[in-house]
């Protein structure tokens, strides 16, 4: 089976034709190679897919005959993504709810308080 139909198929990409494009943005790795949408999969072969700055890995375990139910979806593969990558994910979350684009405006009382404590925190640590 094509590795675009296969990540359709086990329900990674909601479309066909996302999952292809990733494979042609190198989104898709196997065994640390970017792959295109046209290889075969076969049984016991890992899969690196980035989606959502997320570096999945999956094990192939078996190959379905078509789409599959959500529930049916663990019989298909194997997640051995790495809780650290989920971590991650977090910490960028967090990273951007206190980030201001620049030319956004004046800061708010609220960014001109912590600015304020920042910079006492600072002169503070030097003396």
């Amino acid at each position: 089976m094509r590795i675009d139909k296969y990540l359709w198929c086990i329900r990674v990409f909601k479309t066909r034709s996302l999952a292809t494009t990733a494979c042609k943005k190198g989104q898709v790795k196997i065994d640390l190679k970017s792959v295109k949408p046209s290889r075969d999969i076969y049984g016991d072969e890992q899969i690196m897919v980035r989606k959502n700055q997320i570096n999945y890995q999956l094990k192939v375990l078996d190959i379905p005959e078509s789409r599959v139910g959500a529930k049916l979806v663990d019989l298909y593969r194997k997640d051995i993504t790495p809780k650290e990558a989920f971590e991650k994910t977090e910490l960028l979350k967090f990273a951007k709810d206190y980030y201001r684009k620049k030319g956004t405006g004046r800061p708010t009382k609220k960014d001109r308080r912590d600015i304020d404590d920042y910079q006492e925190d600072t002169t503070e640590e030097d003396l």
